[in-house]
């Protein structure tokens, strides 16, 4: 959760983030638009919910294989 709140409120125009673990939501005070920090999440591992593919899943275990077999 530190990392998290740590990237988020390195980003332009945070003023604030808070995290409830027990609900799994990201609360970001900013008057900035939301889609950087859906990307950021994104990048760090934490999709918005709903946005989880399969697909994504398959490509990340392909991109392993392949990592794996060039070794």
């Amino acid at each position: 959760m530190n990392s998290i709140k740590t990237a988020l409120q390195q980003m332009e125009s945070v003023q604030k983030v808070s995290i409830d673990k027990d609900t799994e939501t990201v609360t970001i005070e900013s008057d900035s638009d939301i889609e950087p920090f859906i990307k950021k999440l994104n990048d760090l591992g934490y999709p918005q919910k709903g946005n989880n593919s399969l697909l994504k899943k398959a490509k990340s275990y392909v991109s392993c294989a392949v990592g794996n077999l060039k070794s």
